[in-house]
């Protein structure tokens, strides 16, 4: 039977350490996490291909660390015609969602007569995608990662993504990164994945940021390098909840609870219901369906619900929202039974997937939402994945000889309050000169 966790009955501690999850374990991951950074700065290219065999494979060198278009091309063979034909849905949807968010290149308007304001977006010049696989192949990670930042028009893409031990990416992922256009791939997981990236070596070129979710190694490495490179958001381990009431469908609460605890033994997967016969029934069936799943995605369920997930029993709706915008969860489901009436209430997750026709399932693959969302709590200030991880804005502004009259004044009154003389000489001047 899954746990079942009384909400009035846990302690302090207990809700601690629900509510940071695997974030404990990072914690203790950043000492061999600044060890490696420390060596691949020291070393470069040699640290890099060190941690490489020792972590990724064996046969690591400078020369082959890089996919080959070779690699890319042969990859299209290598996977079954329904794997690519779901992969193209899934890049139409994930485009169309990207695509729509664009902002103008170039906004400026007139605030008042004379004074226009506004900005530039102009896409970032690099940027560094980590791409997961040591629990699976995730060539929806690609698409999700690679298509905002083309859609964005970043003119450099980097991606690393770990090798198996005979040193190949796995296929479908090199078919979605050449569906998104992106060719420079590195053979490259962990923390020397992104110390690669973030402080650049003679064979992988610095970027400018990155992003993508990571094992708890390489979440530590995000924050040793924080101010060396924008590390984007906060993506560590899977971690979802389920919103019930006393409407749902147990087997359905029960199934979708298993969908991000199967990740890994870090994953954090909760079921939030003040119903106790739905939470009873949605218990028995989940440890039932955990059976029909392969041994080691039985383990990871098991691991991570008995460490940092369960069934969270409150006392009412209104305590499961308000236990839910305190967690801030990356994946939330909604399966109340009007979840549209509660939607406004819900403040902090990092999607919000609404109806029992909307498991999170869909969402990572094929809706079009973006997938890569903040964990560990974050969810409070950051957002999802989307092309504004990879724009930036300049701020506009033009004034007319109208305009600079109005603001003269008030410029050079706070100049000189604030005590910046030359601040009120480029207006008093300027008066003269023009």
């Amino acid at each position: 039977m899954i746990r079942i966790l009384k909400l009035a009955q846990m302690t302090a501690a207990e809700l601690t350490t629900l509510k940071k999850r695997a974030e404990l374990d990072i914690d203790n991951a950043l000492s061999i996490a600044k060890t490696v950074i420390d060596e691949i700065q020291l070393e470069g290219d040699k640290g890099v291909i060190s941690y490489a065999r020792k972590f990724d494979y064996e046969g690591a060198t400078v020369e082959n660390i890089r996919v080959t278009a070779e690699e890319i091309e042969q990859a299209e063979h290598l996977i079954e015609p329904e794997v690519k034909t779901a992969l193209e849905q899934a890049f139409r949807n994930i485009h169309e969602v990207h695509r729509r968010q664009m902002p103008e290149e170039i906004q400026l308007g007139e605030i008042s007569p004379g004074v226009f304001a506004g900005e530039k977006i102009t896409p970032l010049p690099s940027v560094g995608l980590y791409v997961p696989r040591g629990r699976g192949a995730f060539p929806s990670m690609m698409l999700m990662l690679a298509i905002p930042a083309k859609v964005a028009g970043v003119p450099r893409i980097v991606v690393c993504t770990p090798p198996d031990k005979q040193g190949n990416v796995e296929p479908a992922s090199l078919v979605a990164a050449k569906m998104a256009g992106v060719d420079e791939i590195y053979k490259l997981g962990g923390v020397q994945a992104i110390a690669a990236m973030a402080i650049g070596t003679s064979t992988v070129a610095r970027v400018d940021k990155i992003t993508g979710p990571c094992s708890i190694y390489g979440a530590a490495a995000k924050r040793i390098l924080y101010g060396t490179v924008d590390v984007g958001l906060p993506a560590g381990p899977s971690e979802s909840i389920v919103l019930a009431d006393e409407y749902t469908d147990p087997k359905l609460a029960a199934i979708d609870l298993l969908i991000e605890a199967e990740h890994g033994s870090d994953s954090a997967a909760l079921l939030v219901i003040h119903s106790e016969e739905v939470a009873q029934k949605a218990s028995q069936f989940a440890s039932e369906y955990i059976q029909q799943l392969p041994d080691w995605r039985r383990e990871f369920c098991e691991q991570g619900l008995a460490a940092y997930g369960g069934i969270i029993l409150t006392s009412s709706l209104e305590e499961s929202i308000a236990f839910i915008n305190d967690y801030a969860p990356e994946h939330l489901e909604v399966l109340v039974k009007d979840p549209f009436a509660i939607l406004g209430q819900i403040k902090n997750a990092g999607e919000i997937l609404l109806g029992a026709y909307t498991p999170s399932s869909a969402a990572t693959y094929a809706i079009g939402v973006n997938a890569v969302l903040p964990t560990g709590g974050f969810a409070r200030s950051y957002s999802a994945v989307s092309v504004y991880d990879f724009l930036k804005r300049s701020t506009l502004a033009y004034l007319t000889s109208e305009g600079f009259e109005k603001l003269k004044t008030t410029t050079t009154t706070l100049a000189n309050y604030e005590g910046f003389p030359a601040h009120g000489l480029a207006i008093t001047e300027r008066e003269k000169l023009l």
